[in-house]
């Protein structure tokens, strides 16, 4: 992909993804857009989540796709993602609640210079 990368992820998120694929296999995410369990990045086996026309690929963090709505995107474009780890109860449906932490959002607005590449690209 042209340009700044629109989804990271920590050092300790990237070492949950790899406990949870070694056990469920491999991963996606998708961005929660604020019904039920917040707007949390929710993990799923790949395929259990069903994706629609209107999500949009942000990219991938280790291994794992990242999607969130297009209605969404609309209002993170102008972001770069982190996705982190913290203690606590993550979504009921995702899979890192029962290892007693949560994945969660971090993010910053992209300077002017890297969201140009990203509209240049067509990724914004």
């Amino acid at each position: 992909m042209n340009g700044p990368r629109q989804v990271l992820a920590t050092d300790a998120a990237l070492a949950l993804i790899e406990r949870l694929k070694a056990r469920y296999g491999e991963l996606m995410f998708h961005q929660s857009g604020g019904c039920c369990d917040g707007s949390s990045p929710m993990c799923f086996p790949m395929g259990e989540f069903l994706l629609g026309d209107n999500d949009v690929q942000l990219g991938e963090i280790g291994g794992a796709q990242f999607y969130m709505s297009r209605s969404q995107f609309e209002y993170w474009k102008h972001t770069q993602l982190t996705v982190d780890v913290v203690t606590g109860r993550g979504g009921m449906f995702s899979l890192e609640g029962p290892e007693g932490l949560r994945f969660l959002i971090r993010s910053r607005i992209f300077s002017d210079e890297e969201y140009a590449e990203l509209k240049a690209a067509g990724r914004a």
